[in-house]
């Protein structure tokens, strides 16, 4: 699949903005996980997705279904960015009477399809979409979202059997590996690996990108299609906090936002990025 990963970086960049802007103006949120999912957000909406932002709900669109619903910020700033509603709304943020609550609510916002919350749920609601989807002959795709930390929870595994079990070639789930959770990390809190052969072993295919590689995901994506008889799982290994420098690999900034002070010091970097980004292309 061929990208321009020039622009996916300018994409990613304008998204990572405005999740600054967003939580400082809410004065609450989630800091890490936003940001470490830019690129994978970026590249699916930008080179992946089957969409139309003029016609959000179209019968043939790809599903995208967020289950670590507290990372939403990075959701509404990627469908701000490609066009599914005004940037301006994005500070309107976890403020009453809003349509971005501090976690989705479906349909609330144009490409918004599932409520999320509490985690551990995300993927079976993926799966129930896909299973619908086979049943109805539908050529369209699922696309699951998942945090490495809800890996804990029983419910998890039980949609793993089951999707595995059902060969739900048309489901792509794709886990953010950054290794940690509102506790620490996860290897402390509760060790996950071996992740990919756990996943193996329950018939799915599993492949494993640098989350921050925009062809690398894009190409991983494109692979899942051509897997018939297994559903994929796409480790995706990111950097929690990328691209501002004092939040990087910190669980701390987990469930924080930064204040105007921090902001202030996250968004020159970002533009300083940003600019370094625009003279490589020119």
């Amino acid at each position: 699949m061929s990208i321009d990963e020039k622009q996916l970086a300018e994409r990613a960049n304008n998204i990572r903005q405005n999740i600054i802007k967003m939580l400082l103006a809410a004065g609450s949120g989630h800091s890490a996980g936003p940001l470490g999912m830019a690129d994978v957000f970026t590249t699916l909406y930008f080179s992946v997705l089957h969409i139309d932002h003029h016609d959000p709900w179209r019968a043939d669109r790809d599903r995208v279904v967020l289950s670590n619903g507290h990372i939403c910020p990075v959701w509404y700033a990627t469908l701000a960015e490609r066009g599914y509603f005004p940037k301006t709304e994005l500070t309107t943020l976890r403020k009453l009477g809003t349509r971005l609550h501090g976690h989705p609510h479906a349909r609330e916002l144009p490409g918004v399809e599932n409520s999320g919350g509490p985690l551990g749920q995300g993927l079976s609601i993926a799966i129930g979409m896909a299973l619908a989807a086979r049943l109805d002959d539908k050529k369209h795709r699922i696309y699951a979202l998942l945090s490495d930390g809800e890996q804990d929870e029983g419910q998890t595994w039980e949609a793993v059997m089951f999707a595995g079990k059902n060969k739900l070639h048309n489901l792509t789930a794709l886990m953010d590996r950054n290794n940690i959770q509102i506790d620490g990390f996860t290897e402390d809190v509760m060790p996950l690996e071996p992740l990919r052969a756990k996943y193996e072993a329950f018939g799915w295919h599993v492949l494993e990108v640098d989350g921050h590689n925009y062809q690398e995901i894009a190409d991983a994506c494109e692979a899942a299609k051509a897997i018939y008889e297994k559903p994929t799982m796409i480790i995706c290994h990111t950097i929690p906090g990328k691209g501002v420098d004092f939040m990087e690999s910190d669980y701390k900034w987990h469930g924080i936002p930064p204040d105007r002070a921090q902001a202030q010091l996250a968004l020159k970097e970002l533009r300083s990025l940003r600019g370094r980004i625009e003279h490589e292309s020119s």
